[in-house]
């Protein structure tokens, strides 16, 4: 009786262990997917260095919630709306700065603080993922992204608006720990303020995370930006680098953050900074598995805010 009721407990232990495992490698490969099927909250801190022709420092703090609706049994609609708080110094310096300051006036030496372009992306994605092999599956949306124009100073955003279309790509596979994909847009300006210059831009973002023991992982996320209407001297953004993220808990709240950073090997002349450090916060505590809504539970739910990842 002893022997069986000890090998029940070891049983229902290996269990329990099992399920939590699985449990938190389920929420780290939530995490990392850019259209997960969960609510989150993630905020993305960029501070980059040495932009245009000075040694300043620019910090662009990305607020981007996710949010999954549940349109059918087949299909979600992700919404990931993208607010950008920022910090936008002088991109002169010195001699050209004051040359430029006889002509425009003092105003472009200082830095610029508030809001940049609302940016919602919205992606149509199967709920079911298609499975490539044993713990190996893949998962794909598609659909169209807006910017409008709310930044809070002329210097903080386009001034347009414009739209255009988004796809993305997550494949996970369990056996090998790794975590992969890619998101792609391209956005054209059709209205706003006729002095400012036609957005043409595109948005790749790369991603790939190695999962390591005790929710550890290490991550590359550069993201690649081509702005189709400048020259070539000033059209590409092509970074490298990596960092270092983990989940965690504090308190009953699991948290997900990472930090990394990026040399840029292509950049802008004029605007474009020489390399940038990368922060991400997620409190997963605010992520509710919708598995549990519908399309018709949702009603309103205020949203503002890549990629990331």
């Amino acid at each position: 009786m002893r022997l069986r009721l000890a090998l029940g407990v070891a049983v229902l232990l290996l269990g329990t262990t099992v399920a939590h495992a699985q449990q938190g490698e389920d929420l780290r490969e939530a995490a990392q997917n850019p259209i997960g099927d969960l609510i989150s909250v993630p905020f993305q801190n960029n501070t980059n260095f040495d932009p245009g022709h000075t040694d300043n420092t620019q910090n662009v703090l990305n607020i981007q919630p996710v949010y999954p609706f549940h349109l059918n049994p087949d299909w979600n609609l992700i919404a990931r709306p993208i607010l950008p708080v920022i910090s936008q110094p002088p991109f002169l310096s010195g001699s050209e700065l004051h040359a430029a300051e006889q002509v425009v006036g003092p105003e472009i030496g200082e830095t610029e603080f508030g809001l940049g372009d609302l940016t919602p992306e919205f992606f149509f994605s199967p709920k079911k993922p298609i499975q490539l092999g044993s713990g190996a599956s893949l998962v794909w949306g598609v659909g169209p992204a807006f910017q409008f124009p709310t930044a809070t100073d002329a210097e903080l955003g386009t001034g347009k608006y414009s739209a255009g279309p988004g796809f993305v790509v997550f494949l996970s596979d369990r056996p090998l720990h790794i975590t992969t994909g890619f998101l792609i847009l391209n956005m054209w300006s059709f209205a706003g303020e006729e002095d400012r210059a036609n957005v043409n831009a595109m948005t790749l973002q790369p991603f790939v995370n190695y999962n390591l023991p005790k929710g550890w992982y290490l991550t590359s996320s550069p993201l690649i930006t081509a702005n189709w209407e400048a020259n070539d001297n000033n059209r590409w953004t092509l970074p490298i680098g990596g960092g270092i993220g983990r989940i965690f808990k504090i308190g009953h709240q699991d948290i997900n953050a990472n930090l990394a950073a990026y040399y840029n090997v292509l950049t802008p002349d004029d605007t474009g900074a020489n390399w940038q450090l990368h922060a991400q916060s997620l409190p997963n505590s605010l992520s509710v598995k919708p598995s549990v809504l519908s399309y018709e539970d949702v009603t309103f739910m205020p949203m503002m805010s890549a990629y990331g990842t």
